[in-house]
């Protein structure tokens, strides 16, 4: 392969087919063995949970504290990695490099290709925790710090960007820029065994590769599965604090089921009517909803907040990022270590879903978006809802206060609005809101797995991705019904490790593949 009169690495070079091992069933169109393996695993596991909640609750809960105090050098030091990777790859003379060729141009808008990071990267996450993580932090201060100390509030919000920002996205990046410069620059499969070529060569074909992608669809499902019994929390408590609705499990089942259906509904209007026009306007929602609680709160103290948190955010970070010694444990392995766990099984599907419309953009400009962008709006929006919700504690306002110390952290959000002006019209549209991330976060799921699954073709048949699109419904309902937000926690971080080596072992392939393009 080669690129005018740049050949392309000798090592990347092969004469496999996308879409060579793949069957036609029913008119569909699947990797062989990638998609069966998967699609039976998920379905017994699915079967098996819901058979047994009691006995999977109780593991599940017993799994995530072992894993995260284990493993938490692990996590901690790989993410760390990844940091530096990112910043030697987009500084180094490969930065120039570009992202399908240097003729190739951008598919999509400045605007539109930030709004489909977002949606996909942050989603119901930023909702749910935006205003619960800085006053939980800020209540019990890592680093040893005293809840009375006059730094514990701008350590509140330092800790809980240092979760969302460059740690997460330097993850998503890396995922993003292999597949984007292996599929874009070289011809291979949009898959994740693709970004191994350059190490194992037409071996990543066969049963390695197989290997790979199963991970990545295991990682994918875990992590969307989490962020899903998220938001059914958060719209279930939502519903609760303004119809009265009572969130029973009966109730987030069914709301998972019909949310779910109109994420299937984006699926077969496509990614361009579909998961664009729904990411965009999450875009709007979120940053309309940032601006009226800006300007409804304390605009001065916040904005100041926010200037001074970007100096916090790089003086705590880097205490924050130390995996020896610690002493502050329940924010170490509670918060931390399954955040990083959550970012990597996160990462097949937000790296591949960025990877598919970043074409045209050059390494350099890639990893900046990626990194630096997302992590200025997380610090604005932690510094925005979580120091507007200090700020009404610092006024006698216990509202939020009480709900994180009953530790009933789906109704912080509607705490903070409750106190705002038109709390009630403002707390609908936040709910919906975070349904729509929901079906962005699931729309973009299944288009992810689905890919993976059908062998890296881009556009494999509809049913293929309705099917993954109801089954991650599926295993957010069983693992919710399992053990609640525990499961949905253990599952993820149980992924995310062996995910991790993954991750590890493809910065070394993609150096490979960069460092011989000429620039």
């Amino acid at each position: 392969m080669s690129n005018g009169d740049k050949p392309a690495p000798l090592s990347t070079t092969t004469d496999y087919q996308i879409g060579q091992d793949n069957i036609q069933p029913f008119g569909l169109d699947i990797h062989n063995l990638v998609f069966p393996v998967s699609a039976v695993c998920i379905v017994v596991f699915v079967a098996l949970t819901l058979l047994f909640q009691e006995q999977a609750g109780t593991f599940f809960n017993e799994l995530r504290p072992w894993l995260t105090t284990q493993l938490d050098w692990f996590f901690v030091g790989s993410i760390n990695f990844f940091i530096l990777f990112c910043l030697f790859v987009a500084f180094s003379k490969t930065g120039r490099v570009k992202i399908g060729g240097p003729d190739a141009k951008p598919e999509f808008s400045y605007p539109g290709w930030l709004a489909m990071l977002f949606s996909a990267g942050i989603g119901i996450g930023l909702m749910f925790f935006g205003v619960l993580e800085p006053v939980t932090h800020m209540l019990s201060p890592p680093l040893g710090i005293s809840p009375d100390a006059p730094e514990a509030a701008r350590l509140g919000i330092a800790a809980a960007t240092f979760h969302w920002g460059l740690s997460a996205w330097a993850v998503y990046a890396v995922v993003g820029l292999a597949l984007a410069y292996f599929s874009y620059n070289h011809g291979l499969p949009l898959t994740l065994r693709s970004a191994f070529f350059p190490l194992l060569g037409d071996r990543v074909w066969g049963f390695t590769g197989h290997v790979i992608d199963t991970l990545a669809v295991f990682a994918t499902i875990f992590g969307l599965a989490t962020s899903l019994g998220y938001g059914a929390e958060q719209i279930a408590a939502g519903l609760n604090e303004l119809f009265e609705i009572s969130p029973t499990n009966i109730v987030k089942v069914v709301l998972i089921v019909g949310i779910t259906l109109i994420a299937i509904g984006s699926c077969v209007a496509g990614i361009d009517s579909g998961v664009k026009r729904l990411s965009e306007i999450n875009m709007v929602m979120a940053v309309g909803l940032l601006l009226f609680v800006l300007f409804s709160g304390p605009t001065l103290e916040l904005l100041t907040k926010f200037v001074v948190g970007l100096g916090d955010y790089v003086k705590y970070s880097i205490q924050l990022s130390n995996p020896v010694g610690r002493e502050d444990t329940g924010f170490y392995h509670g918060w931390t270590t399954f955040y990083w766990a959550w970012w990597i099984a996160w990462s097949p599907f937000v790296g591949m879903f960025i990877a598919r419309v970043s074409k045209g953009r050059s390494v350099r400009e890639f990893i900046v978006c990626v990194l630096i962008v997302p992590t200025i709006f997380c610090l604005l929006w932690m510094t925005v809802f979580g120091g507007a919700a200090i700020e009404q504690m610092a006024g006698g306002y216990d509202g939020v206060r009480e709900a994180v110390s009953n530790w009933q952290p789906e109704v912080v959000l509607y705490r903070l609005l409750a106190e705002l002006p038109m709390s009630f019209i403002v707390s609908f549209i936040s709910l919906l809101l975070i349904v729509i991330f929901f079906v962005t976060s699931s729309d973009s799921g299944s288009l992810v797995i689905d890919t993976i699954t059908a062998g890296g073709i881009i556009n494999p048949p509809l049913p293929q991705r309705i099917f993954w699109c109801s089954f991650e419904g599926l295993v957010a309902i069983a693992l919710l019904l399992g053990g609640g937000l525990g499961s949905l926690q253990a599952a993820t971080v149980s992924t995310g490790f062996p995910f991790c080596i993954v991750l590890l072992l493809m910065c070394l392939s993609l150096y490979k593949g960069l460092k011989h393009e000429r620039v």
